[in-house]
């Protein structure tokens, strides 16, 4: 059987404390009803004559009642010793025990528990210390080995999450701890599961909240992300310049055996440079008979797909 001694300070605060409080009396509510009853009873029967034997037994009877019923409520188990040993298991709603015989050991809570705990300061694989903080969700399925085989499992289990992330953050670089939250998750809650089984508890999911890593080391990763960005968008824009390139060489091919089509393209990337207000564009002397040169060959070119003949244009 194993024990283990330390306390596991109360997180809850003082509201919660006194809600709880009022629910584990509100259990009595039966015995007190019952203890009143007998009580009123006696006082009744021994005012009153004669003696009334069947209230004093009816007394009797709810004074025996009010100490051997017992209340669990919904969601608690109840194990219960006779004579020093393990004799059953029970809950939900109203059970019996039998005075100097039984002996009910806890009202153990089966519903879903929710706990945080952290790893403190461990290194990684890579030598690179770091604060994890992770949260836990684990309830009781056998109130019996809880109980009996582990003492105060409300402390066990947080310590044995805390063992087993400090051991997988130790055999896990940097980088795969960042990114891969959920399979170290799993992996974890496959270890607790392993250990906890056995004091009849399960792990349902374990979670990673928060990974600390030292300011200078954060700054570092900061800046390497940075590079690596300028460096895809460098690369993205050298292939966007690839790609034109390859174009203009199949444009080039194009402009190399039509001079009249490359006057043309001339006129028009000087007439789109004009378009913008106030410009002013100083061009060679032989521009303007280029222009005439291009224009003529344009408009002889419209004039026979029309059918119309050549006509010549002289500017």
């Amino acid at each position: 059987m194993t024990e283990l001694i330390q306390e596991t300070p109360d997180k809850k605060s003082i509201p919660q404390r006194i809600s709880a409080v009022i629910l584990k009396i509100k259990r009595y509510d039966i015995n007190v009803l019952l203890l009143g009853i007998s009580v009123v009873l006696f006082q009744t029967n021994l005012k009153d004559e004669p003696f009334s034997v069947p209230a004093a037994v009816v007394a009797v009877i709810c004074f025996i009642a009010a100490g051997i019923i017992r209340v669990a409520f919904e969601w608690e188990r109840v194990p219960i010793l006779r004579l020093g040993k393990f004799h059953r298991t029970r809950g939900p709603g109203i059970f019996i025990v039998i005075p100097f015989l039984d002996i009910i050991v806890s009202y153990v809570d089966t519903r879903i528990i929710v706990t945080d705990f952290s790893g403190g300061k461990v290194l990684t694989k890579d030598a690179v210390p770091v604060y994890v903080d992770a949260i836990i969700f684990w309830m009781i399925w056998n109130a019996k080995k809880a109980k009996l085989e582990v003492e105060q499992y409300e402390v066990a289990v947080p310590l044995s999450a805390k063992t087993a992330l400090r051991d997988i953050i130790g055999r896990t670089p940097l980088s795969v701890l960042l990114t891969e939250r959920e399979e170290i998750g799993r992996e974890l809650q496959k270890i607790l599961d392993q250990k906890t089984n056995a004091w009849g508890i399960t792990s349902l999911s374990v979670e990673i909240k928060d990974i600390v890593i030292p300011q200078e080391l954060e700054d570092a990763i900061s800046k390497e992300a940075q590079a690596e960005r300028e460096k895809n968008a460098r690369i993205i824009l050298s292939d966007a310049e690839a790609a034109i390139a390859q174009k203009y060489a199949e444009a080039a091919i194009q402009y190399k055996d039509n001079p009249d089509a490359m006057h043309l393209r001339s006129l028009n990337i000087l007439m789109e440079t004009l378009k913008k207000a106030g410009s002013m564009i100083l061009v060679p002397s032989d521009v303007p008979h280029l222009m005439n040169k291009g224009m003529s060959a344009a408009v002889a070119k419209v004039s026979a797909a029309h059918g119309e003949g050549t006509i010549s244009a002289g500017l």
